[in-house]
Order: structure tokens, then C-alpha cells, then sequence
């Protein structure tokens, strides 16, 4: 998907797609002014057609393939 790179606000568990519920990945900014959530399937889908009335689309669907960082507080040992 194409994405337009801006400084919008990362996308939080607490975002999620406008279609089926799950975690979002995706904000789309429409044209009109709205915006819209995808989870990575839905965003995929619609793609064509949000490509058509979207001024920007957020895209953080790579955060579902790379590793989760290290935990900084590693246990101590005794």
C-alpha cells in the first residue's frame, strides 16, 4: 500500500478497525476530512478504493512482523 509519511500519532492497542474490531494498523485520511481505521486484512482489501479518496494513509502494518524490542528491566539474579 502506498503510504504518505507524516507526524500523525502512532496507533495504539486502543485504535481499532472501523470494520471488524480488531487492532488497527492503518488511519486513513479522507479527503473530505474524516479518518478511518483498518486492522492490516481490511486495509489490504479496501486498498483500491481507499487509495481513491484518501489524503493520506498512516501505514504501521511492519510493526506486525518485527521483533518486540527487549525488555529494558531484565530480573536480577540472586
Amino acid at each position: 500500500m502506498t503510504t504518505v509519511l507524516t507526524p500523525a500519532t502512532p496507533l495504539t492497542a486502543a485504535d481499532r478497525c472501523d470494520r471488524c474490531g480488531a487492532q488497527a494498523y492503518l488511519r486513513v485520511v479522507l479527503l473530505s476530512g474524516g479518518e478511518l481505521l483498518f486492522c492490516a486484512h481490511h486495509g489490504r482489501k479496501f486498498e483500491p478504493e481507499l487509495k481513491k479518496i484518501a489524503a493520506e494513509i498512516q501505514d504501521e502494518t511492519e510493526r506486525l512482523t518485527s521483533a518486540p524490542a527487549a525488555n529494558a528491566a531484565e530480573p536480577e539474579d540472586r
